[in-house]
Parts: structure tokens; sequence; C-alpha cells
């Protein structure tokens, strides 16, 4: 087996931490936001699917859902 020299190894004291957080950062944001749409897309499906509403209702519930889970989590 041959080592391979990769070239882009860094010690950690050279690692960018400001764009390390900027990143978590990002992704707890990705996870969050994600997470509402999900939630608020269950609720249309179950609406839509087990209620007396149909396609139109659902998808007018899952913007009313989208937009305020999206104004509360702000």
């Amino acid at each position: 087996m041959q080592n391979v020299d990769t070239g882009s190894a860094q010690p950690a004291d050279e690692v960018d931490f400001a764009e390390h957080a900027n990143t978590y950062k990002q992704f707890l944001n990705g996870a969050k936001y994600g997470a509402a749409l999900v939630v608020a897309l269950l609720v249309a499906m179950a609406a839509g699917l087990v209620g007396p509403f149909g396609f139109i209702s659902s998808l007018i519930i899952f913007i009313l859902i989208s937009a305020i889970g999206i104004y509360i989590l702000r």
C-alpha cells in the first residue's frame, strides 16, 4: 500500500474557525427551517387526506403554516 500525500492537511492551529462557525450556523438554520417546513407539510397532508379538505385547501394550509412557522423561528 502506498502513502499518498494529499497536500491539504493543516494543523489544528491554522484552521479557519470563523468559517467553521459560519458553516455551523448555516447548518442549524437549515435544519431549523427544514424541520418547520416538514411539520407544515405533514399537517397539510393530514388535513387533506383525513379531514374534509381538498387539495387547494391543503395547499393554503401548508402556505399559512409555513409562513407562521418561519415568522416565529426568525
